[in-house]
């Protein structure tokens, strides 16, 4: 079993995402867990939807870019910005929203120089990797954002965050790279900027597996386990989440991402065990705390041979 301690001082965090009436994608996801772990969440909508497109066609609010960047620009000013220790961005509704949320990110950091900057970069997704805020994958990767969204987070918020939590797919846009192993892909975790790179959907070595390979202090380790077929939207959301909560916690490393992993995988099992359709995050909210799922953790080379224990 796999114990996290608790936050010490719980500070705030913002979280800039979708929003959905129905499920636990976006911002549905990533507030949750991060309440559930302690932590205040300032919520940021950047569209809102009936549920995941995934489901089928529905309605779509997106703010007015102005009153978007406005609304941003009020969380800047605020007299309560010392509280937020964090900030993670995940599907943006617009490109000039990434630009807005680039500058909180500025203030927050202004603010608190020690604050952390998860950016999930939600761009696209190979049909083996699952939907996430798209509907489906077309053979190769589909790419489901506008390309200035594209630009803009690449070249906006990539630079800026502490934390990078993309999929395989999503690494080789950001780096213009492909990737065949997963040499190849530590070669570009290590390449795209942050101090931490997250790669969800890494090259198994378990038969049917499935992993997440972490990027970090001149070490790569990758977490696997059992691949699920048919899986719910939002584990990025949610794998996101709660590695950040690890991360204020004060959890590095291999550690942070064991009992990441073992969480979402934990949640995620239970939840197609039951046949839903979206995760059960609120039946199984003990599994983000204290997750009990076995994951496999192996160490792998670094480019020129580096490798730390």
């Amino acid at each position: 079993m796999s114990q996290v301690p608790p936050p010490a001082d719980k500070q705030a965090v913002i979280s800039i995402s979708s929003h959905v009436a129905r499920g636990t994608v976006g911002n549905r996801a990533t507030v949750f867990a991060l309440e559930s772990l302690g932590y205040p969440v300032w919520s940021v909508p950047t569209v809102t939807l009936p549920w995941h497109p995934g489901h089928g066609p529905s309605t779509r609010i997106l703010p007015e870019p102005e009153a978007f960047a406005a609304f941003c620009a009020d969380l800047a000013r605020s007299p309560w910005l010392g509280e937020v220790g964090a900030v993670i961005t995940g599907y943006f509704g617009a490109p000039k929203q990434v630009e807005a949320a680039a500058a909180l990110v500025d203030a927050v950091k202004r603010v608190n120089p020690q604050a952390i900057f998860l950016c999930d970069p939600v761009l696209g997704d190979k049909p083996e990797g699952g939907a996430r805020e798209g509907e489906g994958g077309e053979e190769g990767g589909r790419l489901y954002q506008p390309e200035a969204t594209l630009v803009a987070i690449r070249d906006l918020l990539i630079p800026r965050a502490d934390i990078a939590v993309p999929n395989r797919f999503e690494l080789e846009f950001l780096t213009g790279l492909e990737f065949a192993d997963n040499a190849q892909l530590v070669e570009g975790a290590s390449a795209l900027g942050p101090s931490s790179v997250v790669v969800t959907s890494a090259f198994p070595f378990l038969r049917g597996g499935i992993g997440n390979l972490l990027v970090e202090d001149g070490a790569a380790i990758l977490a696997e386990h059992r691949r699920i077929e048919g899986v719910p939207n939002g584990l990025g959301d949610l794998t996101g989440a709660v590695f950040l909560a690890r991360r204020l916690a004060g959890v590095r490393g291999e550690k942070a991402l064991q009992s990441t992993t073992a969480a979402v995988f934990e949640i995620l099992a239970r939840t197609t065990k039951r046949g839903k359709d979206e995760l059960t995050l609120e039946t199984d909210a003990d599994s983000l705390k204290t997750p009990m799922a076995m994951v496999q953790m192996r160490r792998l080379s670094m480019p020129g041979g580096n490798r730390r224990a």
